[in-house]
């Protein structure tokens, strides 16, 4: 392309979650409301887990990493935008933008690779329940969480590495509240077939991978459950299970919806946006800690020690 056509921009404009200048204050709120709910519930989580040594156990490990992925996956995104209502120029820097493009990348993906290995530790505690502790023991469960943290940086540096080699024009406007891949590359000037091909390849594979983890999981605990002659027990195993795949259902329902289209016929979706980045990790505590008896049991007892301090 002729130099004299593009200019190197030293910073984007996040036009923010609407477009609209009366609605910026009420959804700022709103926004600022999810975050304090979504940070304080999933600290409580950690809080629980750490703190109770009868929660040291491999799902609640996987739990407690989920939760902090929560809180930072949330926490990349919503203090720019809380600090771009109230500013005139709405500008992110350069550099600030491929850094919150890759913690972004980088947590949701960890969020997907921990959301399969939840899923392979219910598998096993209810298909092999005697060999459970023998299957996922320590070393093990580590190397799991070892891996989803591994993978999901890799995965984060190859989207932005591939980010950080287009070329952005004069209008540096971005129709979006954060630094996301496809808004980013509709304005670049240069050509984005190999981000998209990424996207569509290693971002399928990624996402496929994990869900089919997920779901044979699932057929092996379906098959495992309706051979049990116990009704109690099948109950009690599917409702385990329960949380797990609404939280499953939320996140790749909108993951998918949002990045995998063609980028031609991609338009911004805030509020698919807003789901998978806000409101899942919001309603995750709520999700795994109303119908879990030992988080129940957890919370009470630090409550009175709190209150016997």
């Amino acid at each position: 392309m002729d130099n004299t056509t593009w200019t190197s921009v030293s910073h984007f404009v996040l036009w923010g979650i609407s477009t609209h200048q009366e609605e910026q204050i009420p959804l700022c709120l709103l926004f600022l409301l999810m975050s304090t709910i979504n940070i304080s519930g999933n600290s409580v989580i950690i809080i629980l887990i750490i703190s109770a040594p009868r929660l040291q156990t491999p799902m609640y490990v996987f739990l407690s990493n989920l939760a902090l992925a929560d809180i930072c996956f949330t926490s990349t995104t919503v203090p720019k935008m809380l600090q771009n209502t109230f500013s005139s120029t709405k500008a992110i820097s350069y550099m600030g933008c491929l850094t919150q493009t890759y913690f972004f990348i980088c947590f949701a993906a960890m969020e997907n690779f921990l959301l399969a290995v939840m899923a392979y530790d219910r598998y096993i505690a209810i298909c092999h329940p005697f060999r459970y502790c023998m299957i996922l023991n320590r070393k093990l469960c580590s190397h799991l969480v070892a891996v989803c943290h591994i993978l999901s940086h890799l995965h984060a540096l190859l989207h932005t590495f591939l980010m950080g080699r287009l070329i952005f024009c004069a209008d540096n406007r971005i129709p979006h509240f954060f630094c996301d891949l496809y808004p980013l590359m509709k304005i670049s000037c240069s050509s984005t077939h190999l981000n998209t091909l990424r996207i569509h390849t290693e971002g399928v594979i990624v996402i496929s991978g994990a869900l089919a983890i997920i779901m044979a999981s699932y057929a092996c605990i379906i098959s495992a459950v309706l051979q049990s002659p116990s009704a109690k027990g099948k109950w009690r195993a599917f409702s385990t299970c329960g949380s797990h795949l609404t939280v499953v259902a939320i996140f790749y329902g909108t993951l998918t919806w949002v990045y995998f289209r063609p980028l031609t016929s991609y338009s911004v979706d805030r509020i698919a946006t807003v789901i998978y980045t806000m409101l899942t990790s919001m309603l995750n505590p709520f999700i795994y800690s109303l119908r879990n008896k030992d988080l129940k049991q957890g919370l009470g007892k630090l409550i009175g020690r709190i209150k016997s301090q």
